[in-house]
């Protein structure tokens, strides 16, 4: 199988992701911060290190403000739902997943505003349309780092800037970018990152972060054990327990440590610099194909690893089942939750064969797909 669906989820992992997760079910699987015996107390060390490997990646100062979370998903909607009153006012894009507009759209119930920014055709953003939207009550920004529907880098730091001269909280969603593209929060003047430990930081699934870093109160969504101030019946109000209840994931999260520690390694430069290479390839060669439609930005310096084609005259399930069970490749059809993405580019109504590529991918695996295509699109 030749795997180009790594905006889904990266795959295969480094061999040590898959160690670590064995290693911790098989050598110190107890519950991690429960217990004062050496198995919990070396499930609390390797909990603790990856928080300090999150906050090494992302430059933030206080490891224990990296929240542990499901996934990014879960992330986000901790953040814009925790810091998010009646009265307030939100602003988002059209190249958003639903994970950031569920939860906004959801707020407005509970009388939040929001306003939603028009991107352009190739999923760039304005940071002057980001700031007339800008009212008297708005307290959050929310945008993504990179689309996951055309693999277009939204300008953060220029968006960050604008926040912190205006004295609002900015909210990245690094679903797409952790991993592959230098994300410092201080650099960027991000208040709060939410980010996927399964995809670009090569960790399990079932795992991600919450990286805090602002002084703003932070609702907690749930409540419960966390093996501090027990004899309380009353959430702790400091990080993380205040945002983490119940059992950790520590096999989860000893193989995002593991995902880390490779990407910290290798640097994301380089990983961008290679995936940047493959997309080159793929895009160029596309290109010749009048058949085929490529969304997203033209210029490659301008997007990361994630390509948006169609074929004219086929759907787009038909080509990824094709893809599939004639050649072997896996990628993923359809909205990619993101409908407003994909009505920013015009296939809301046919949706899109997105190919996302990996620090594993290789120049024959990119050839191999294009010479599928190109068959596909003569048959």
């Amino acid at each position: 199988m030749i795997y180009l669906d790594n905006a889904a989820t990266s795959y295969p992992k480094p061999n040590s992701v898959y160690q670590n997760v064995m290693k911790a079910m098989t050598e110190y699987g107890a519950n991690p911060g429960r217990g004062s015996h050496s198995m919990a107390i070396e499930g609390a060390r390797v909990i603790y290190e990856t928080r300090e490997l999150l906050a090494q990646l992302f430059n933030l100062d206080d490891p224990m403000r990296a929240i542990f979370t499901f996934n990014a998903t879960d992330g986000l909607n901790q953040a814009i739902k925790g810091v998010l009153n009646s009265g307030d006012h939100v602003i988002t894009t059209t190249m958003e997943h639903n994970s950031v507009l569920r939860p906004i759209k959801e707020l407005e119930k509970y009388g939040v505003e929001n306003t939603i920014v028009q991107c352009s055709p190739d999923g760039s953003l304005s940071v002057d349309d980001i700031e007339a939207a800008v009212k008297e009550n708005t307290k959050l920004v929310v945008i993504t780092h990179v689309s996951n529907l055309t693999g277009t880098i939204m300008p953060v730091e220029k968006v960050g800037q604008m926040c912190r001269d205006r004295n609002i909280l900015f909210l990245v969603d690094g679903s797409q970018s952790a991993g592959v593209l230098d994300i410092d929060m201080k650099r960027f003047n991000i208040d709060l990152l939410a980010v996927p430990g399964h995809k670009g930081l090569l960790g399990p699934q079932g795992t991600g972060a919450l990286l805090i870093n602002c002084d703003t109160e932070i609702r907690h969504l749930r409540e419960g054990g966390t093996g501090s101030e027990s004899s309380s019946m009353i959430q702790p109000d400091f990080y993380p327990d205040k945002l983490e209840s119940g059992t950790h994931n520590l096999p989860g999260i000893a193989g995002l440590n593991a995902g880390l520690k490779y990407i910290l390694n290798y640097g994301t430069k380089s990983i961008y610099s290679h995936e940047k290479d493959l997309l080159d390839i793929f895009i160029n060669e596309m290109k010749k194909n009048t058949k085929i439609s490529i969304y997203g930005p033209q210029d490659i310096s301008d997007r990361c690893g994630v390509v948006p084609v169609n074929i004219k005259g086929i759907d787009s399930s038909e080509v990824a089942y094709r893809l599939d069970t004639e050649y072997g490749i896996a990628v993923r059809p359809g909205l990619h939750c993101a409908p407003l993405a994909h009505k920013t580019i015009g296939t809301e109504k046919i949706g899109a064969v997105r190919f996302g590529i990996g620090p594993f991918n290789t120049r024959a695996d990119i050839m191999s797909a294009v010479k599928a295509l190109n068959n596909i699109s003569e048959n």
